[in-house]
């Protein structure tokens, strides 16, 4: 096939003149997963063990060939490959990058030092040995096409020096990596984690195994690293060629990973429908079908009883979320998406199957950001309850986030902000989650005193009109409005949201519950390195000066022990602990005239 990629072997030290016995194992893993043989006229495996050994003629160091782009461009970029990256881990299974173990990091400088690794020092330390082997491999490539790059042990590190420098008409197809040390310090060559600080342009993906037992990787990946791209862990036998290439290409979870790379899935997709006759989900169908999908990712992971009345509880809210969309479409003389209408189901009869949402789409890093907030912090399955461990709920989180092509981490990071932000409430005396339900009533009478004016359009959620519209249609107590009610307080602006919070008639919870929320919203985006929201700060201080205004007035007159004085005591410091977190972590809006931004 002229359209399949290069597949280029890199060796590690010790390996790099035996017999093809690499590309045997690896060809026999991938038939029996399914690919085709390697094309061994498609294969290239260079030839440069002698050139570690010591340097023959002085050669240039190749220059950089992708340099770094504009903050704009590498916006993009990042995006799209964590959309790819996204998809690989969907398919591979759970980036996991461990933790390394008690001294491993000193095994694997002392053994830097010794003969037998002598090579891989010769790369690390000498500009002419470096030069004269990567100068060999470029030499063995094409000026233009796609490539799959392997690199096993020193080879890794080899791969990752040679993406900065190869042809600008050559594209990485996927780049796999095994046995790799790149996360010690020793294997930092010519400022390379400062150079592939973010992804290369000509880069489409970068996954890396590491097994449990090799004791080059000391029991940890390279993301931490660089953290853009995502680590597999694999376990193989213990014995003494635990690190050797051929056992890593025997794993069936490194070959399906190269077997993409070279030729897409093997698995027969669903055919697309018609985007000309596709109806596009609106922001209330979105945050339905994402919230199914997030449910169905949970019962994944439940078993016996648990699972059953999961099962039962969802199985109610996705007849009546598609019978919701549906009276509503129809009272809006809107079609209905495919989407959804797959989802329908005839929920008077016990035995009638219940379709799954398909995988989310993708999505872009700062339109998730309230959604996925809302998604971590409320119940998907109301009205039901059921108590489950927080720990398999994030879990899900990660499921789903690596689906929509955002990668795993990101969806650990929702549910890290959450905790920091329950913390920064707590005021030092432990987190506690915030129940369901915190935004309920309450808050859907907040939306409805603004009349939804005033409220933002924001990530991935919409603005007042369609807000409005959505709460008359679905109400704020099914589960599409209550997402939609704490979306709309996630996002709300101006002086009326801070008026409302710092009303009477707004609870001291319900007031907890929105600051919260806003706060990991906040956290969120400053983990993942996205840009502030800019109303955070100035609705947490028109409320606090709200409720101030308010304490100050019923004080003078109310009985010290006056519950209105509690609830209002609750909400300054839970507005003050949320501005006190901003500032001291660097969220706090520069003063106009001290950095050129305004506050």
């Amino acid at each position: 096939m002229s359209n399949e990629p290069i597949l280029l072997f890199l060796h590690g030290v010790g390996d790099g003149d035996q017999d093809d016995n690499w590309k045997a194992r690896l060809t026999a893993t991938l038939v029996r997963l399914g690919y085709p043989e390697l094309n061994t006229g498609r294969v290239i495996t260079p030839k440069y063990a002698h050139a570690l050994r010591g340097s023959d003629d002085k050669e240039p160091l190749p220059g950089l060939t992708i340099k770094q782009p504009s903050r704009e461009v590498a916006k993009k970029n990042r995006r799209d490959f964590e959309r790819r990256i996204g998809a690989v881990e969907y398919r591979l299974g759970r980036h996991d990058r461990g933790e390394g173990w008690l001294g491993g990091e000193a095994v694997i400088n002392l053994a830097v030092g010794l003969p037998p690794f002598g090579q891989a020092s010769n790369y690390m330390n000498n500009p002419q040995i470096r030069a004269q082997v990567l100068n060999r491999i470029l030499k063995t490539l094409p000026e233009s096409g796609r490539l799959v790059i392997v690199g096993h042990s020193l080879g890794s590190v080899i791969a990752a020096d040679l993406v900065r420098r190869l042809p600008v008409g050559l594209d990485v197809a996927g780049m796999v990596t095994i046995g790799s040390p790149l996360a010690n310090g020793n294997f930092n060559v010519d400022k390379l984690r400062e150079t592939l600080e973010e992804p290369p342009t000509n880069l489409a993906w970068w996954v890396n195994f590491w097994n449990v037992h090799d004791p080059v990787a000391a029991h940890r990946g390279v993301s931490s690293v660089f953290p853009w791209m995502i680590d597999f862990r694999i376990r193989t036998k213990i014995g003494p060629r635990v690190h050797d290439a051929v056992e890593y290409l025997n794993n069936e979870s490194v070959a399906a990973a190269i077997g993409f790379a070279l030729f897409g899935s093997k698995s027969k997709e669903l055919a697309g429908i018609d985007a000309g006759r596709e109806i596009a989900l609106d922001p209330a169908e979105r945050l339905a079908i994402t919230a199914l999908r997030y449910a169905y990712l949970m019962k994944m992971r439940l078993e016996g009883d648990q699972k059953d009345r999961f099962a039962g509880a969802l199985r109610q809210v996705q007849a009546a979320v598609v019978d919701d969309i549906r009276k509503r479409n129809v009272a809006e003389g809107r079609t209905m998406p495919s989407a959804i209408a797959r989802l329908a189901f005839d929920l008077s009869d016990p035995h009638a199957t219940v379709p799954e949402p398909l995988p989310s789409s993708h999505m872009a890093k700062d339109d998730a950001v309230v959604l996925l907030t809302v998604l971590a912090a409320e119940n998907v399955i109301r009205p039901f309850e059921i108590s489950i461990p927080k720990d398999k709920w994030h879990e899900a989180m990660k499921d789903l986030t690596a689906e929509m092509g955002l990668g795993s981490q990101y969806g650990a990071d929702v549910f890290t902000a959450a905790r920091r932000a329950q913390e920064a409430l707590s005021g030092g005396f432990g987190a506690n989650l915030i129940k369901w339900g915190a935004l309920g009533a309450g808050a859907a009478a907040i939306v409805v005193a603004t009349g939804g004016l005033a409220l933002a359009a924001g990530a991935g959620l919409a603005g007042a009109a369609v807000i409005t519209s959505a709460l008359a249609a679905f109400g704020p107590g099914g589960m599409i409005g209550g997402l939609i009610t704490a979306g709309t307080l996630v996002t709300a602006g101006g002086g009326g949201i801070a008026f409302s919070l710092a009303s009477p008639g707004t609870t001291a919870e319900t007031l907890e519950a929105v600051v919260e929320r806003r706060l990991a919203a906040a956290i969120l985006r400053q983990r993942q390195r996205l840009e502030p929201d800019p109303s955070l700060w100035r609705v947490l201080v028109e409320t606090e000066i709200e409720v101030r205004r308010e304490y100050e007035r019923l004080d003078e007159f109310s009985d010290e022990s006056a519950q209105s004085l509690k609830e209002l005591k609750r909400k300054i410091e839970a507005t003050e602990r949320a501005l006190q977190y901003l500032r001291d972590n660097g969220l706090e809006p520069a003063v106009p005239g001290t950095s050129g931004e305004a506050a």
